[in-house]
């Protein structure tokens, strides 16, 4: 069992701030065998997410705290959309199918539950521009 609160979040945040990657995911699913991929993802303002692809399967992204910008891009890099996601706003979550050019722009420490189809698969250099 596990309880997502806002301790959980903190020690997410410390973990994130302390890596180099200015991140840090807490899997909810067993193993990266698993069918479904579930987890949460502290992300902090300046860490570096690759613009990126997932060719099998869509990804889902509720944000539990914080703000980001999610920016999606067509197959020439050109920006296709961006939306904000912000607690204050209500606007909370996303559904990114799959094949979809995307990265995000954290605006402030933020948090979010990310669902995928698994098991884990690392991304491809064809997946990442």
């Amino acid at each position: 069992m596990t309880i997502i609160d806002q301790p959980l979040f903190k020690q997410l945040h410390q973990q994130a701030k302390a890596s180099p990657r200015l991140r840090m995911n807490y899997n909810l699913h067993d193993s990266l065998d698993d069918k479904v991929q579930r987890l949460l993802n502290a992300l902090e303002p300046g860490t570096i997410i690759p613009i990126h692809r997932h060719q099998h399967t869509d990804e889902t992204y509720i944000l539990l705290e914080g703000t980001m910008n999610l920016i999606f891009f067509n197959d020439d890099k050109t920006v296709k959309y961006t939306q904000l996601l912000s607690v204050a706003s209500g606007c909370v979550g996303i559904n990114i199918p799959s094949g979809q050019w995307h990265t995000i722009d954290v605006l402030e420490p933020s948090v979010i539950f990310e669902v995928k189809e698994g098991p884990y698969q690392p991304l491809k250099t064809d997946d990442q521009l």
